[in-house]
């Protein structure tokens, strides 16, 4: 590995910290700088929205000067797991490499092509509802990789806390819905003796009423079983990851 490497990777390294990239972040392995692994946050608008992307980039010993090799573990429905990308900043195209791109440029480009449709070797094709409900299911998917819990901490544990923030307001919405509820006792008075017309609010509800009283207290669905579905993954790849790390 030639010195102009490491310092440029260095050097890309602590621009990254000072300045970091939206939606990305990248870190170099300690004991191998040319290996290095981000996460991508799927933006706002996109069908990746809140999803979080796991890969590597494994530059050659001549960087700046050849393009590193790019791959995807998190399954996106955009592109193959553990299979190296044609993109033209990869290891792919070393003729239409620019020395003056970075690290944070080569992502860049990553996302964007992520939020296109076009094909190109290790991309694949899914529906919008597919990768928003792999977007769902990326948080527990990566929690069971112990390189991503060692590598991304921080991540760690906003997905615990998101986890445990959901779990929490599912079971107060859970135990509002269940309640004993207070009906008003005039809605309870008998009917008038002389069969008159009992005045609104001081006799037997209507029908409507009625109905809509007991609506009202119908408990709803407050999580979806995509969402339970994530709640369970979450937790389970939570204990998974503190096993992993603890031995």
């Amino acid at each position: 590995m030639s010195v102009q490497c490491t310092q440029r990777l260095q050097k890309e390294y602590r621009m990254i910290l000072k300045d970091p990239v939206p939606y990305i972040r990248a870190v170099p392995r300690t004991s191998n700088i040319l290996e290095w692994h981000y996460v991508i946050t799927g933006p706002e608008n996109s069908p990746y929205h809140n999803g979080l992307y796991h890969g590597k980039l494994v530059f050659p010993k001549d960087y700046p000067f050849k393009p590193p090799a790019i791959s995807m573990f998190t399954p996106s429905g955009r592109f193959q797991t553990n299979t190296r990308l044609c993109l033209s900043m990869s290891d792919f195209h070393p003729e239409l490499f620019n020395p003056a791109w970075s690290v944070a440029s080569i992502l860049t480009g990553l996302l964007s092509f992520m939020l296109e449709s076009t094909p190109t070797t290790g991309s694949i094709e899914s529906s919008d509802e597919t990768k928003r409900q792999l977007a769902l299911e990326s948080a527990a998917v990566n929690l069971k990789q112990p390189l991503f819990c060692e590598l991304f901490p921080e991540l760690v544990e906003e997905i615990k806390a998101k986890a445990a923030a959901a779990a929490a307001a599912a079971e107060t919405s859970s135990s509002s819905s269940s309640a004993p509820s207070t009906e008003n006792p005039a809605n309870n008075a008998p009917a008038s003796p002389d069969n008159k017309p009992v005045a609104a609010g001081a006799g037997a509800a209507s029908p409507a009423r009625k109905n809509n009283r007991s609506a009202k207290h119908d408990p709803p669905t407050f999580l979806s079983n995509a969402v339970a579905a994530m709640l369970i993954g979450v937790f389970a790849a939570i204990v998974y990851c503190v096993l992993q790390t603890s031995v």
